[in-house]
């Protein structure tokens, strides 16, 4: 038989061990995936301990926002790591039409021939918009003598015809014949924009000088013989460098770097018009252009981070547009994005 002081310790570890299990299964939300900073349920909560990787490739305009949502989203889900790189629309779509990555950043809507690549790999996708961006067209703050061009302008100065300008005013003349009467400067023609590899270079040529080359039976592309870069910020900086320089960004990196470059007007056909958010979003200025991921749909199938991740990047996510400085996407375009990606709807309605 026990005395009572033998049979006090044995009691004292029933409790001990009781109140142990009762704490565990009481206060889970104490472990570190029911943090209240990470546990929670969809955008606007927390998130569900996801696991992954995701890789996005692509436009060096969108990289900006997809970095973005990737930060934001590292505090929902810290789980999932994300890897976000931006060596060009085209280069970006041929990563993807291989299978390589999961998403892919585009500043133009995917070509028919990417589209076949895609195909041929059996890589079936979801397009979808996510904001808006204008291509502001750059020179030196130093350069007073030039304050707006026109489509006719801007081909007369980087267009197929133009290779070997080396002065402004070698290109008035072809500026004259397409009908322009700007006056150019007698300065030296300092091109940096982007290479062929870049959707803003597509872009570029698509809205500004496509027309007019198709009209005077050239090929749609720009002279060759300019410092062609695939970084944006590589392109500030050649504008920067001399007094008489020429170059085209997307809208952000101008604004970003406002005093150091100088933004000039655009003459589409209808007036000059300056870049701004407003201008951008209500399609007056006329270098407008929409702003695109693309996701692998088998891929998102298979991997859990990935919905997760789109699903954020067109709800809370999205404010990342205007973070970076880009113009958001109005109401109803956005709704189309988020019903496309519910639905699952491959294809391109852009292309």
């Amino acid at each position: 038989m026990l005395h009572t002081a033998q049979r006090r310790p044995a009691r004292l570890l029933i409790m001990l061990v009781v109140l142990t299990v009762l704490a565990a299964a009481c206060g889970g939300g104490d472990s570190p995936n029911a943090d209240p900073s990470v546990g929670g349920g969809g955008a606007s909560g927390g998130g569900d301990g996801t696991q992954g990787d995701i890789s996005i490739s692509g436009s060096s305009t969108v990289e900006p926002i997809s970095i973005r949502v990737a930060e934001l989203f590292a505090d929902v889900e810290p789980g999932v790591n994300v890897d976000v790189d931006g060596p060009g629309t085209g280069d970006g779509f041929e990563l993807f039409c291989r299978g390589d990555t999961d998403i892919s950043d585009a500043s133009r809507p995917i070509k028919p021939g990417e589209v076949e690549a895609c195909e041929a790999a059996g890589i079936e996708f979801v397009e979808l918009k996510v904001g808006i961006d204008g291509l502001a067209v750059l020179t030196n703050p130093a350069n007073d003598a030039v304050e707006c061009l026109s489509f006719e302008d801007l081909y007369a100065l980087v267009g197929p015809e133009s290779q070997g300008f080396r002065n402004w005013s070698d290109a008035q003349s072809l500026a004259q014949e397409l009908g322009s009467d700007t006056e150019f400067p007698d300065a030296p023609l300092n091109i940096t924009a982007p290479g062929e590899e870049s959707g803003t270079y597509d872009s570029f040529v698509e809205i500004a000088l496509e027309d007019i080359a198709d009209e005077r039976g050239q090929e749609a592309v720009t002279r060759p013989d300019y410092s062609a870069q695939a970084d944006d910020n590589q392109i500030i900086a050649g504008i920067t460098g001399t007094d008489s320089s020429f170059g085209w960004v997307g809208y952000a990196f101008a604004a970003e770097n406002e005093g150091s470059v100088k933004t000039l007007e655009v003459d589409g056909g209808d007036g000059c018009v300056a870049p701004t958010d407003e201008t951008i979003a209500d399609g007056s200025y006329p270098l407008s252009r929409p702003l695109f991921i693309y996701v692998n749909l088998a891929q998102a199938e298979a991997n859990p981070a990935i919905p997760a991740f789109v699903d954020f990047y067109l709800g809370d996510g999205i404010e990342a547009v205007t973070d970076v400085g880009y113009v958001a996407l109005e109401d109803e375009e956005l709704q189309e994005s988020i019903d496309a990606w519910e639905a699952r709807e491959t294809g391109t309605r852009e292309g």
